[in-house]
């Protein structure tokens, strides 16, 4: 039976996660709070909060109203160059989160050991990290790494070089038998998450596929800019200045992203000035798109804010249930092992 080879499949997956179904929701700024999580936990998914830049006691609150909404396992993602990632990492452990997401970078100092230590007699958090290269891949195994998410270019939001289906060959062979990896960037249908799980994936990770769904907090015109695009909408920003430490950010073009480019010179006129140094800078150019993503997930400014999305927003042409969007591609991997099976 052919859901039976779909679900031996992402049996690794789905154990590792502690679900049904070995889909996380990728961590989406203002899109992934406790109504989007709880959603997908509740569907059978991983729901992952995404902190971004919250406060420690904003991320507290957000992980309490989460566990109300859902009795199922969800994750937490961080970002390495938050300035108080220890103080984020105390609160994951509070909650008995099962699940810490890295991002950003490399683990900073202490930061695997203080995410996996035991507390009270329980295990400490398995830890997620994002590997955009073999050699990182391996890198973070041997730090001790619980598993890997490998991100290609097609993706929403921050991305690397380059592309899902050539990270998947480069790295799922060498990895796989190691450590549970997770393929994301750029899938938007059943057929492409059978082909990843049959190279040796554990599961996927989709985010715009769930960016606009029914339980997602995201303004109505947000969602409307998603089902009016096509995968060439989504573009990626150009860096102007090599000094900047500026990570190339996908999302549907407008206004913003000429915004960004202006925001760019305005923090290398700083640096050239002294104002600034380079972490500063960093931040700078972080805060930017933290606060040009609420402006268009919150408030609706679809002009002038940042549309994060993933060059599958062309498969994104109604606002349905999570519940729905997991069924309908699990349906779809079925069908194509099916075929393959013939």
């Amino acid at each position: 039976m052919t859901t039976a080879k779909l679900a031996s499949l992402m049996a690794r997956g789905a154990e590792f996660l502690g679900c049904d179904t070995a889909i996380l929701c990728g961590a989406m700024s203002w899109v992934s709070e406790r109504h989007l999580v709880s959603a997908m936990s509740n569907a059978g998914g991983f729901g992952v909060i995404a902190c971004g830049a919250m406060t420690p006691a904003l991320l507290d609150a957000e992980i309490a109203a989460t566990k109300a909404l859902t009795d199922r396992p969800f994750g937490v993602n961080l970002i390495t160059m938050h300035p108080q990632l220890f103080e984020l990492i105390e609160i994951c452990a509070k909650h008995d989160v099962g699940h810490v997401v890295l991002a950003g970078g490399l683990p900073p100092k202490g930061s695997i050991e203080a995410i996996k230590a035991p507390r009270e007699g329980k295990a400490g958090a398995k830890l997620i990290c994002f590997a955009p290269a073999l050699a990182l891949a391996k890198k973070l195994a041997r730090s001790g790494v619980d598993a890997l998410v490998i991100e290609g270019m097609e993706a929403g939001g921050h991305i690397g070089p380059v592309a899902t289906s050539v990270l998947a060959q480069e790295i799922l062979p060498e990895m796989a038998q190691l450590l549970p990896v997770f393929v994301a960037g750029g899938i938007g249908r059943g057929e492409a998450i059978a082909a990843y799980l049959e190279m040796g994936a554990a599961g996927v990770q989709l985010g715009t596929r769930f960016a606009c769904a029914s339980e997602s907090i995201a303004h109505p015109a947000f969602k409307k800019a998603f089902f009016r695009a096509s995968a060439r909408d989504a573009v990626a920003s150009v860096q102007i200045d090599p000094r900047l430490p500026v990570i190339p950010v996908r999302a549907l073009r407008n206004a913003g992203t000429e915004a960004f480019t202006a925001k760019q010179r305005e923090v290398a006129n700083l640096l050239d000035g002294g104002v600034v140094d380079m972490g500063e800078a960093q931040l700078q150019i972080e805060h930017y798109w933290a606060g040009a993503l609420r402006k268009a997930v919150i408030d609706g400014d679809v002009e002038g804010g940042s549309l994060m999305a993933g060059q599958s927003v062309g498969m994104v042409t109604k606002e349905e249930p999570v519940a729905a969007i997991i069924a309908e591609l699990m349906e779809q991997a079925a069908a194509a092992l099916e075929r393959r099976a013939v």
